[in-house]
């Protein structure tokens, strides 16, 4: 039933947002030299790996001066990537992912694999169910950028406290998986983009 879910929401998403995905290639390339699409390895579950599809808001290359991304004020971020990273639009793409069947509409959000290896036995429990674009730790954590940006050292923060509370939260998920679940949090997902 979940997997039908997925194909019919991916379907209907792609379909209706692809005039506003051509503008927003359009402005992408416009802006900088590059493809318009940034592909990272992710995990998926079970520990599967698969590339994650996404706008590209960087520079090319910026991945290689570090994984995370410190807020909006990130130099590698390029005005039209501030924008749709501003409004989640950069993670449109992903429902490529969900049609494949790499990813859910809804569940815990995929790691790099440099983050997954930090796991403890029990934290890897969220490896068990496919991986989502939005989850409870997404809404909780909808402005990660900004807290990031305000750390002094970014990747400490992420690994020692917005990872684990993180997990909690995709446990929280993994303990009643049900369809009226995943509406309601792609419900609240979409009032925070709104907003």
């Amino acid at each position: 039933m979940k997997r039908l879910f997925d194909i019919l929401v991916s379907l209907l998403v792609l379909i209706l947002f692809l005039p506003v995905g051509i503008l927003i290639s359009m402005a992408i390339i416009c802006e900088s030299r590059g493809g318009v699409f940034y592909r990272q390895i992710r995990v998926g579950k079970n520990g599967k790996l698969f590339r994650l599809w996404k706008f590209r808001t960087m520079r090319v290359n910026a991945d290689k001066l570090g994984k995370l991304t410190v807020g909006m004020r990130d130099s590698r971020i390029t005005k039209v990537g501030y924008f749709i990273r501003k409004s989640k639009l950069d993670e449109f793409p992903q429902f490529i992912n969900v049609f494949l069947g790499q990813m859910s509409v809804v569940g815990p959000r995929p790691e790099v694999q440099e983050y997954v290896d930090l796991y403890t036995l029990e934290q890897r429990e969220v490896l068990t169910v496919k991986p989502g674009i939005t989850d409870y730790a997404s809404l909780e954590y909808f402005t990660e950028n900004e807290l990031l940006g305000k750390s002094e050292n970014p990747r400490e923060t992420y690994i020692q406290e917005i990872m684990p509370a993180k997990i909690e939260l995709n446990k929280k998920y993994i303990a009643n998986p049900t369809l009226g679940q995943d509406i309601k949090i792609m419900w609240l997902t979409f009032l925070k983009m709104v907003k």
